[in-house]
């Protein structure tokens, strides 16, 4: 009795140590190498994506960032709101700058009233040659800088919103590139089917040929070389979509035929659901952008409760002309205080209008906050769950290889029908497929939950492979 409780003890204690680390760290002794059971690399690890001209150039992740930042279409459009919208406080500012204005006229006057009662005809001819009228707003009581205050902060919120759309640029970049590997991947690894495929149809078509075995050995052989060479034409399209969706995502579709120089790989980040709170809280725009609404609409409120307030001003005019166009000048001066035409009941359904946005805007705040809380959430144990299926993953193609080479073994000496043989090979073929695809999920999740934070996440120095 006392033995099976020491047994159950270590067997819990095993089970928590590895609780622990799962997804962590790599147990050496049963996850292999990758490239110990996936398909050998080539020569060259960079593959020609075709383009318009025979110029080649090598493409990483890194060149196609910089190629998005400088030739989306979306960035480009929110580089030039934040312009428009500087102009717009200038334009605010204007206001106490001098206006002058200028106008000349001919006027002819018949006073109809003084003409029946004088008995004759009363005709006056006024001319003007100039008139300049120099008028000088000195002071609204803070409208003007209420005014000023919204457009800038209409300004940095397009300077957030610029921030927001790179970020998102980036992401779909990455999520692009990580996609295009992981095309390639599976087109290397159709292409792999193809030839087993082919060497099980020569095989099978030596066999028959010396009466081993029959003839729908050699027909199976040829329906499943015939579905490999499909799945080769599919993949190689799904390739092709790819490079269409990365250079749409990076704004040059029709850029010249480039390498790319990478591959998937697993490299782990090491950060903390509150460590990405954090970085979020500093980083992110749209909560800067939140924050920003909040005060806009605060200052809207100032200045609709400012509506009652008149404007000092003062105005210079200097005239020439009379009963001929030279004929007399004069002048006039004055300083005036302007008082708007109130009404009542509109001024202050209109505070109270700008009350209740300036609410909203503090709801939509928190709304905001919440949203991106939750957004890390779901990025950040996408994350974790994507980091913990990758040894698995590679468990799995290290099982179907395994049976793969003994059903192989077993066939080539007789033991082993076509349909076991297809069965393990497609076996193998879909946990190569699972594995990369585990790979770019994980690498997609990395670069989703870096946009969740909005800051690229710090990895390891070294890109490690599981098993190593």
């Amino acid at each position: 009795m006392f033995r099976k409780i020491l047994i159950l003890c270590f067997i819990f204690s095993g089970l928590a140590v590895f609780a622990d680390d799962f997804g962590n760290t790599v147990n050496e002794k049963e996850y292999p190498d990758a490239n110990s059971v996936l398909p050998k690399a080539e020569d060259r690890t960079d593959f020609i994506i075709e383009g318009s001209v025979e110029k080649n150039i090598d493409m990483t992740l890194d060149k196609c960032i910089e190629l998005a930042l400088g030739n989306n279409p979306q960035i480009n459009a929110a580089f030039h709101d934040i312009l428009a919208s500087d102009t717009r406080i200038k334009q605010v500012w204007s206001n106490y700058f001098p206006q002058i204005s200028w106008q000349t006229g001919y006027t002819r006057i018949r006073q109809l009233q003084l003409s029946d009662a004088l008995g004759r005809n009363l005709t006056f001819n006024y001319y003007i040659l100039g008139q300049v009228t120099l008028q000088q707003m000195l002071y609204d009581f803070g409208v003007t800088q209420n005014q000023a205050t919204i457009r800038r902060l209409d300004y940095e919120a397009y300077k957030s919103t610029l921030g927001a759309t790179i970020n998102e640029v980036i992401y779909q970049t990455k999520d692009a590139y990580y996609n295009l590997l992981y095309a390639f991947e599976n087109k290397k690894v159709a292409e792999d089917t193809v030839n087993k495929f082919e060497m099980f149809y020569n095989q099978a078509k030596a066999f028959y040929e010396i009466g081993m075995n029959p003839k729908v050995d050699v027909t199976i052989a040829e329906v499943n070389l015939s579905n490999a060479k499909l799945q080769l034409i599919q993949t190689d399209n799904a390739v092709n979509l790819a490079i269409a969706r990365l250079n749409n995502v990076m704004g040059v579709p029709f850029i010249d035929k480039y390498n790319v120089q990478e591959r998937l790989k697993y490299q782990p980040v090491d950060i903390t659901f509150k460590e990405s709170i954090e970085i979020a809280r500093e980083a992110r725009p749209e909560l800067k952008t939140a924050e920003l609404k909040v005060e806009s609409a605060r200052q809207t409120l100032n200045l609709v409760k400012k509506s009652y307030f008149p404007t000092l001003s003062v105005e210079g005019q200097a005239q020439l002309g009379g009963k001929s166009w030279t004929s007399n000048h004069g002048y006039n001066i004055g300083g005036y205080l302007n008082f708007p035409t109130i009404n009542g009941m509109l001024i202050k359904n209109e505070i109270k209008e700008a009350r209740y946005l300036y609410d909203k805007e503090i709801a939509n705040a928190k709304n905001t906050q919440n949203q991106i809380y939750l957004e890390i959430q779901n990025a950040f144990l996408k994350l974790e769950e994507k980091k913990n299926q990758m040894p698995v993953a590679l468990l799995n193609v290290k099982q179907s290889k395994e049976n793969y080479e003994l059903s192989y073994g077993r066939y080539r000496v007789g033991e082993a029908s076509p349909t076991e043989l297809k069965d393990a090979q497609i076996n193998y073929q879909q946990a190569q497929l699972s594995y990369y695809n585990a790979l770019y999920q994980y690498n997609s999740s990395k670069a989703e939950l870096e946009k969740a934070i909005g800051k690229n996440i710090a990895a390891d120095t070294d890109i490690i492979e599981l098993g190593e």
